[in-house]
C-alpha cells in the first residue's frame, strides 16, 4: 500500500486523485491533505480519508503536507505560483513528487531540477501531454529521442476570425471541446498559452532543445503526445481525453490499474487529423515560446502576466483579445 499526500485536494486535479484512490482503496492510503482555503468539501475529505496531517494554506503554514515522513508520494495538484513552494519543499525532503503544478517547472526551471537532484527526489509528470511523452520514452525522462511532439486541440475558437474573437464571452471560453479542467487552464487552453507552458515544461523535464519540441493541432485530443526517434520511428500515446489515466499512472507506474475510461472503438473508422500551429493566430503561444527561449526570469514573468490577464478577463474587466494585449504590455514594461 502506498501512502499519498495531496496538495490542492479540493481543486479539479486533487478531486480526481481522490477519485482514483477511492476506486483502489486497497492500494493507497491518504496520509496528508492540503488546500488553499477551508471549505465544506475539504472538511468532508478530511472526515472521509482521516489523514495523519491536514492543513489549510490561508490559515497558516501547510507545507508539512509536502514533507510528511509517512508519505511515499507527494501529489502536487496546487495551482498557481504558490504551489511551487510545496514542490521545492518535497524535493529538498527527497520525496517522489507527482507534479501537476506547472509553475514549478515554468517558473522554477533548472532550480527545480537542481533541488530535486540535491535532495534525491523523483519528478513524475502528471500533465497528460508530458505523461504521454514519458510513457513513449518507457518512463525514462533521460531516454534518447530526436523530437518531442505535443498535441493541442486548438481550443473552442479554432478558425475564428478576429471579429468573432472580439465577442467571445467568459462562458464560451470556459467551454473546452475535449477536456474538463479548472477555469485558468481552460482559458489558457483556448489561447494556446497552455501549450506554451507545456513546451517550456518539456524543455526542462526532458532536457530538450526548443528546436526539438514541436506542437501540432489535433482537434479530437485522442493522441496526447508523440516521440520521434533517430531512426524515423514515431511512438504515440492514444486514449480517451481524461486526466484519470495520467493521474493513475503517476501513482502506480510501471504498473497500470483499471480505469473508468471508455476504450477507443477501433471497429469504426478513426481518423487522426493533425495541423500545424499558425503562431499569428495564437499570439500568447508565440509569446510564451519567446519568453521560454529567453530563459532566466522571463518564463516566470510571462506566467505572472498571463495569470493576471486571464483573471481580469474572467472577472469581466477586459475582453478576450485583451488577454494578449495586457500580458504583452506587462512583459514589455
Amino acid at each position: 500500500m502506498k501512502n499519498i499526500s495531496i496538495i490542492g485536494s479540493t481543486g479539479s486535479i486533487g478531486r480526481q486523485v481522490l477519485d482514483v484512490i477511492r476506486r483502489h482503496g486497497d492500494k493507497f492510503r491518504v496520509v496528508g491533505l492540503c488546500c488553499n482555503t477551508r471549505s465544506e468539501l475539504f472538511n468532508r475529505q478530511v472526515e472521509e480519508f482521516k489523514p495523519v496531517y491536514f492543513g489549510v494554506a490561508s490559515e497558516g503554514d501547510s507545507r508539512l503536507a509536502s514533507t510528511l515522513p509517512e508519505a511515499d508520494i507527494i501529489f502536487n495538484a496546487a495551482s498557481g505560483f504558490d504551489g511551487a513552494a510545496y514542490s521545492f519543499a518535497a524535493f529538498e525532503a527527497g520525496k517522489k513528487v507527482a507534479l501537476a503544478n506547472k509553475e514549478t517547472l515554468v517558473c522554477g526551471g533548472e532550480l527545480a531540477l537542481a533541488a530535486a537532484k540535491k535532495g534525491g527526489a523523483e519528478i513524475i509528470p502528471v500533465d497528460s501531454e508530458h505523461s504521454a511523452l514519458w510513457q513513449c520514452l518507457n518512463f525514462d525522462r533521460r531516454a534518447p529521442f530526436k523530437r518531442l511532439i505535443i498535441t493541442a486541440s486548438g481550443g473552442p475558437f479554432r478558425g475564428y476570425s478576429k471579429k468573432q474573437l472580439e465577442k467571445v464571452t467568459v462562458v464560451e471560453a470556459l467551454a473546452h471541446p475535449t477536456w474538463s479542467m479548472g477555469k485558468k487552464i481552460t482559458i489558457d487552453s483556448s489561447t494556446l498559452a497552455n501549450k506554451g507552458y507545456e513546451v517550456i515544461e518539456a524543455h526542462v523535464l526532458f532536457d530538450a532543445s526548443y528546436d526539438d519540441i514541436a506542437t501540432v493541432i489535433h482537434p479530437t485530443s485522442v493522441v496526447h503526445s508523440l516521440v520521434e526517434f533517430c531512426d524515423g520511428g514515431v511512438l504515440a500515446q492514444l486514449g480517451t481525453p481524461s486526466m484519470e489515466l495520467p493521474i493513475s499512472l503517476a501513482l502506480t507506474y510501471p504498473e497500470r490499474l483499471e480505469t473508468t475510461l471508455k476504450s477507443l472503438d477501433f471497429s469504426k473508422p478513426l481518423t487522426l487529423d493533425f495541423e500545424p500551429v499558425v503562431e499569428k493566430n495564437y499570439p500568447l503561444y508565440a509569446l510564451a515560446l519567446e519568453c521560454g527561449k529567453a530563459g532566466g526570469i522571463m518564463p516566470a514573468v510571462f506566467n505572472a502576466a498571463d495569470e493576471e490577464a486571464v483573471y481580469a478577463f474572467i472577472r469581466g474587466e477586459i475582453g478576450y483579445l485583451d488577454i494578449f494585449k495586457v500580458a504583452a504590455t506587462s512583459i514589455e514594461g
